[in-house]
């Protein structure tokens, strides 16, 4: 489906985009991939891996700004929307930027897609999305709810819209993997809970399950990756067990928990070999047995939570993967 065609990429030169190019060039060789983002630095960086490829192409640009996009927009056939204002504490401190990128820049590009004719869009979002505390994940689940009701356009001028979910991806910038890396040689770790628990996912996973929802979609879909939980506690010990762990309290925003289906998208939610789909419940679509597609109805009190996971890494698993990948860690 994506082989020759034109995909859009918003913030591709984040952790997505980092891997999502690559291996959709070599497993689809796409017309054409174009990075849309507003950061000019890590577009130059990102531009001299691909400077003898002519099918991947840098637009300088901001989803908050609706008229530039939409003519960005202009021969696309697919979008994967991966902008975001994304560090927690960051949007507690900075609310109405963290709304205007995640809620008006989803509604700025839903609005230029219709516009243009692209077929299908994919919005990524996030754990922090289901049963929000803080604002980050509550902007999320706005663009989530808005990029699911943009269904509701006639199929013959609109394409189709799905979300995939998933939680925190291992070893990207900013993330506690490479975060506790950088102290492995001083004197302690600062943990803010003991008990937190958190999803991991890589960023090949992420790639394929987002592969796997442009092949199926029928619109209004939840594309939940079924992950492994780690312990915070458990990431420390696999990058120096000796130092001292100090418990420092959670930070503004902060879940102990995170959770990717809730109890209330338990009715409409399917289970699959590898993954979950939460069903839109809007205009009855999750009575749609295109949507469902012989997944698996899940129990009506089913949660899909950090702390009640069937699946969790080890310490032995997560040294291996960062010995694996230690010179790409905090670089993507």
């Amino acid at each position: 489906m994506l082989k020759n065609s034109t995909i859009l990429l918003t913030g591709g030169t984040g952790s997505f985009g980092s891997i999502f190019v690559p291996m959709t060039l070599s497993k689809y060789n796409p017309k054409k991939i174009i990075i849309y983002s507003r950061d000019e630095m890590k577009q130059w960086e990102m531009a001299q891996k691909y400077q003898n490829d002519n099918r991947v192409k840098f637009l300088i640009g901001d989803v908050r700004d609706k008229e530039h996009l939409s003519r960005s927009l202009i021969g696309v056939d697919y979008i994967i929307h991966a902008a975001a204002t994304k560090i927690v504490p960051t949007a507690e401190y900075n609310p109405l930027e963290c709304v205007k990128t995640n809620i008006n820049g989803a509604a700025n590009l839903i609005d230029a897609s219709i516009d243009q004719g692209v077929k299908k869009i994919i919005a990524l979002s996030t754990d922090k999305a289901s049963n929000p505390i803080n604002l980050y994940g509550a902007t999320k689940l706005a663009s989530d709810k808005l990029f699911i009701a943009a269904n509701a356009y006639p199929s013959n001028v609109s394409g189709l819209f799905s979300v995939v979910r998933y939680g925190n991806v291992m070893g990207s910038r900013g993330s506690i993997i490479p975060f506790f890396l950088s102290l492995k040689n001083s004197k302690e770790f600062p943990i803010t809970d003991p008990n937190m628990t958190r999803f991991m996912i890589s960023l090949n996973q992420a790639v394929e399950i987002v592969w796997k929802a442009f092949e199926e979609m029928k619109g209004g879909e939840i594309y939940v990756k079924k992950i492994p939980s780690i312990k915070i506690t458990d990431i420390a010990c696999a990058i120096n067990p000796r130092i001292k762990q100090k418990i420092i309290g959670i930070r503004p925003g902060e879940k102990i928990h995170e959770q990717m289906i809730g109890i209330e998208d338990a009715p409409h939610t399917y289970e699959f070999d590898d993954y979950y789909k939460i069903l839109p419940a809007i205009y009855d679509w999750h009575l749609d047995p295109l949507r469902n597609k012989h997944g698996k109805k899940v129990p009506d009190n089913f949660i899909y939570s950090s702390d009640k996971n069937h699946d969790w890494m080890s310490v032995s698993n997560l040294r291996q993967w960062i010995a694996k990948n230690e010179e790409k860690i905090g670089k993507f």
